[in-house]
Formats: structure tokens, sequence, C-alpha cells
């Protein structure tokens, strides 16, 4: 599922993205075959392995122990972008990977929903201050559902709710096997795409509200650009910790 929320700006800044990954990821739904560990399974997901346009260097892929790239043709990359629908026919054309074992800490994360942050366009761009190793799965926020757990792992459990404890880890995708540390366990009566973007925004509001003023119960903040993602979360933890807020939007 894509979650809409902020997806407008991700436009802005890379045209075909957002309704490549919604192409992607509707057409993984319908297709991914979730079975048990020792089956191959088909893993959907998103790369990118270079930086630049994120409309020209993502590429739908199948992902399983190492990452693969679209098996586009040299004339399909000289003509342009990848687009959804040639981005699908390239990616039906990779060969089907397993999984890795989930073994230890591992655990087996299907994805649930995962947004499209300017964060996530930054990172692709290589503009950002963390950046992962290339080839890279793109996102980095978005919330799963665990299928199984390694033998050490005790925090976690099947059919919990997870979230990435790092921005980095890879969203754009359809199921992964994560370090049991590179994880978070959620509530699972969050609203899904509530739980979707956890892991950016509120943190941003989080850490402007407490990390330069030692604001007290019953102070005032005020804030423009009120009705976007971090605005919004201002508001709501501001309420939590008992500050005022004044909001200001744009007509």
């Amino acid at each position: 599922m894509l979650v809409s929320q902020r997806v407008t700006g991700a436009r802005a800044r890379a045209p075909q993205l957002a309704g490549l990954l919604e192409a992607w990821y509707r057409h993984g739904r319908t297709t991914s075959s979730y079975s048990a560990l020792s089956e191959p399974s088909r893993v959907r997901a998103l790369v990118y392995g270079n930086h630049g346009d994120p409309a020209k260097v993502v590429h739908a892929g199948v992902t399983g122990t190492g990452l693969t790239t679209c098996d586009m043709s040299a004339e399909d990359r000289k003509s342009g972008p990848c687009v959804p629908h040639r981005t699908l026919r390239a990616a039906r054309r990779l060969k089907n990977l397993e999984l890795t074992a989930v073994e230890g800490s591992d655990v087996h994360v299907r994805m649930l929903a995962a947004p499209i942050n300017p964060s996530d366009i930054n990172m692709i761009q290589g503009n950002y201050g963390l950046l992962p190793k290339l080839p890279a799965v793109g996102g980095n926020e978005g919330v799963g559902q665990v299928i199984a757990v390694g033998s050490s792992v005790s925090a976690l459990k099947p059919g919990d709710w997870v979230i990435p404890a790092n921005a980095g880890l890879g969203t754009w995708r359809t199921e992964a096997v994560f370090s049991e540390e590179a994880l978070i366990g959620i509530p699972k009566d969050i609203p899904l795409q509530s739980a979707a973007t956890l892991g950016v925004n509120p943190c941003t509001a989080y850490r402007m509200l407490v990390d330069f003023e030692q604001l007290q119960p019953g102070d005032s903040v005020i804030q423009n650009a009120s009705n976007s993602g971090v605005g919004q979360a201002v508001i709501q933890i501001a309420s939590a910790l008992r500050l005022k807020t004044i909001n200001v939007v744009r007509d």
C-alpha cells in the first residue's frame, strides 16, 4: 500500500516516482508469494544503483540475498526514465530469488505500507546526511508485520507490527529479513497510515520541541506551515507535553 500523505512534495521533485511506487506496489501485492521460508519467494523492491533524479535511477527489481536492479535493455535505458509499465515488464524478466534464511536475531517482515518522504528523495539524489551503500532499496519509513523470527529474538513475535529503528533501512519492498535491532515494535491499533509515517516527521517535531529550548507546561509555541506533516505532529506532541500552540497556515 502506498501511503498518499506527503506524496505531493515528492511529485514536485520526481514527477514519476509516486506513480512508479504505487504501480509497483499494487502489482507486487497481487503477484508476490508469501510462502514458507524454505520455498522461493518473489520479493519486489524499488532499487537504485546510483544517485540522481529518482525518476531516472529508481527501478523495480526482485531482491533476495542480494539486490538486483531493473533488467532493462540498452535500448530501453536510452529512451528515458524507468516508467511504471516498462519497469514492471522488466521486473518480470528477473529470476526469482530466495530470501535470506531466518536465523539467530533475524526477523522476516512483510511490508504493509510505505510513504514517500522528502528525505527519501534527498537520499536517492545523494543529498542527505546518511547514505546507504549502493545498490540500495529506497524508503526510510514504513510499517510491516513480522512473519517469522530467529531463535534468539526475544522482543518480537509473528504477527507484531514493526517500523524501522533508523533511516536508510529500505522500506520500498514487499518483504525482507532484517536484524531485530533494526526494528521497533508498535501497537497494532495505530492506524496503518499513521504507523507508516512515524519514523521521520514526528521525530523531527519532537526534537524541535525539546532540543533547543527548555519549554515548560503552559508555555506557547508558534509555528508556520502548521498544516504540514511536521506541523501536525508538533501540535499533537505539544499537547501531550501540555504546551500551547499558535499555528500559522497559508491562505
